[in-house]
Order: C-alpha cells, then structure tokens, then sequence
C-alpha cells in the first residue's frame, strides 16, 4: 500500500462518508488521493437517522419516506401540525454505506483498509496515523473517531439512550401520512422520555423509546416499555418486529476540539468535532452542513478548519443552556417541551432546532420556558 495520501478518512461511519461523497462529487477534488480507515466495514442498517430539511439533500434518493405531517404528544398538549416549509426525512443508515462505497468503487485513488486505528498526531509538523497495517501520512486526516473525545460524566453530559423497534402488522394499523415526533405520555421517573412512532406505510412503523438521562437503562427495560406501548396506544400484542437498533449520543456541555496539533491539519468531524446538536442529539444534517462548508473551504485551496460565526456560537450558547437545565434538573423535559409546543407554532421551533430560526422567533421561543432557570444557566454559560 501507498503511505502518503492528500487525505485520510479515520471512521467511515456517517460524517467520514459523507466528507468521502462529497470528495467524489466535487469536480476539484475527487481525483485526491484518499485513503478511508475502518476498523470494520459497515454494511448493517444499525441507525436510522431523520431530519428535517426545507430542500431536496444530497442524499433525497435514500429517503425512505418524508412527512409534512406531524404530532406532539404531552399530557396537557395534542397537537397535530402539517408544515410549510420543512419535510421530516427518515434515511436508514445501510443504504447510506452501501451507496457511498458503491460510488467509490469507480475510483482508483480511493483505498479502503480495516484495521485498528491505535494513535493520531502531528510528526515533525505532519498529520501521521498509526494503525495495526503501519503508519500513514496526509496533507489532511479527518478523524470521526473518539481518540479525542473531551471527558464526559454526569456533570457535563445528559445521555441520549433509545431501542427503535421497525415493526409490521398483517393489517392497516398506521395513518402513514402524520409521524409522532414526540409522545411525552409516559412514566417520566428515569428522566426525560417520550416515544417516536414513523410509519413507513400503514402497516409499518419505527416505534423508538427515547430517553434523556444520565445513564442507559438495562436491555429488558427498554423492550418493556416498546412492548407496553405497542399493545395499549397501537393496539398489537405480538407485533412482528423487522429490525431492532439501539443507540446513545452524548449530549454535552463538554468542548469537543474541532482539530488537533498546532498545524491544525487533524480535523475532528461528526460527534468528534462537536457536530451533534447538543441540546437535542440531532446529527445528520450538521454534519452535512459542516461537511459542504470544509468542501467549500479545500476547493479554494484553504483549510478546511471552520471558524463559527457569531450566529453559529449564539446557538451554541442556546444548546449549552438547555443542557445545563436539564443537567441540574431545574425543569424537567417533559414540562419543557409541552411549554415549547404549547405556546409556539411547532414550525418555528424546529426552525430554532435547525438552528436557521429569526431573533423575533428565538425571542419567543426564549419568553415560553420558565424564566429564572434559563436565566441562571444562560448567565453561567455566558460567563464561560
């Protein structure tokens, strides 16, 4: 194998191959030389990422089904709202894989090698990675990896735990056009929890229990409730479960290094380089945002390194409020959210979500959560 590449890809989960996609389409770009490191391949469907988008993405032929419908559920809000501007999108991470590496296959200056990725660092001012097959060079790594994850506990870092069960019934069960977003009308004692139910026709569904806690629950604590809730709110006692997934995402205060080595020529992207949404797990289109922005940055023949607007880190402060409010448990997510959705057209908190909403709107949305908790928090993270 060659040893010196123009880049080099550590991960190739979401955020590697998506960089690696949009590698490829670019016309400037896709004939560097890349190198794409994995401890294993990844062909299983083991996540199911949705996302909601004003616009056709890069990925549109992998969705696997949109809704302009959707519903929150609370035990003082039932809203059903269908939206303007925005469609939620469900893509299944197996296509994902299997579509990019097919793409890649046409192209010879694309290497991929699994093996154990043991050390990443700078040698003598150049971006070196040790792996079980030798050390490899680039101009550039990417690294999705945790090699260089911040400390996380229960002081700075709420738990994102869900099981999503894909389940199919012998009979119409499901009105395929309103997805559940949230279903916060559940036992709220091991934190915040809710359930999301997708339904791909009307005889199949994701049903997810989802939980913002501290700490994961045990297996069985999870099926129970999957269980529990398909019998009493869809009605199936045996449902046939297709596919089984289970996930946790980190939702933290914890400053996740954007590079690493003083040449700033590591670039940590995905979960790594703080491209999940703290105060809500969202990953997907971050990472697509972040990904075409560093594009844009290499076509030019600059660095890829991002530098946040004041925009950006305004949502950053936002993100880090919330967490910490739920983090010292001064309002409890379910009481949250139901404010949030009660008082607001669920539109526009998307929006706030995506992180493309208005001043007027954030001010709003900002007026509809208890004041002195935000307050307190706000200014703590303002002061840091």
């Amino acid at each position: 194998m060659e040893k010196r590449y123009d880049y080099i890809i550590a991960g190739a989960g979401l955020a590697g191959l998506s960089l690696l996609d949009g590698l490829l389409k670019s016309e400037k770009l896709r004939n560097k030389r890349i190198l794409v490191l994995e401890k294993s391949s990844k062909s299983q469907n083991d996540r199911t990422w949705c996302f909601w988008e004003m616009q056709p993405g890069p990925f549109e032929h992998l969705v696997v089904k949109s809704w302009k419908n959707l519903r929150f559920l609370s035990p003082s809000v039932n809203k059903t709202f269908q939206m303007k501007e925005y469609s939620y999108k469900m893509i299944q991470s197996g296509d994902f894989y299997s579509y990019v590496r097919q793409l890649a296959t046409s192209y010879e200056n694309v290497t991929f090698l699994d093996t154990n990725i043991l050390s990443i660092k700078e040698h003598e001012g150049e971006p070196i990675v040790h792996t079980d097959h030798g050390v490899f060079y680039a101009s550039y790594i990417f690294n999705s990896t945790g090699l260089f994850f911040p400390p996380m506990s229960e002081e700075n870092t709420i738990l994102q735990h869900f099981m999503g069960w894909f389940i199919q019934t012998d009979k119409p069960a499901f009105d395929k056009e309103v997805g559940t977003l949230m279903d916060f009308t559940l036992s709220q004692h091991h934190g915040t929890t809710f359930m999301y139910v997708l339904p791909t026709s009307d005889r199949e569904a994701l049903v997810e229990y989802t939980l913002f806690s501290k700490k994961e629950l045990d297996k069985n604590a999870y099926e129970e409730a999957l269980e529990a809730y398909i019998e009493e709110n869809i009605g199936l006692k045996s449902p046939k479960i297709i596919h089984k997934e289970y996930g946790v995402i980190p939702m933290s205060i914890a400053k996740f290094p954007t590079t690493i080595g003083p040449r700033r020529r590591i670039i940590n992207i995905g979960t790594a380089g703080g491209h999940t949404k703290a105060s809500s797990g969202y990953t997907f289109q971050f990472v697509q945002a972040k990904i075409q922005r560093m594009l844009g940055q290499l076509e030019k023949g600059n660095s890829p390194v991002i530098i946040p607007s004041l925009r950006e880190k305004m949502f950053e402060w936002y993100d880090r409020v919330l967490v910490d409010v739920l983090l010292q448990e001064k309002v409890s997510g379910e009481f949250l959210f139901s404010s949030l959705f009660q008082k607001n057209d669920p539109e526009r908190i998307l929006a706030f979500l995506a992180n493309q909403s208005g001043f007027w709107e954030e001010f709003k949305i900002r007026d509809s959560v208890p004041f002195w908790p935000f307050f307190t928090s706000g200014m703590k993270h303002l002061i840091k």
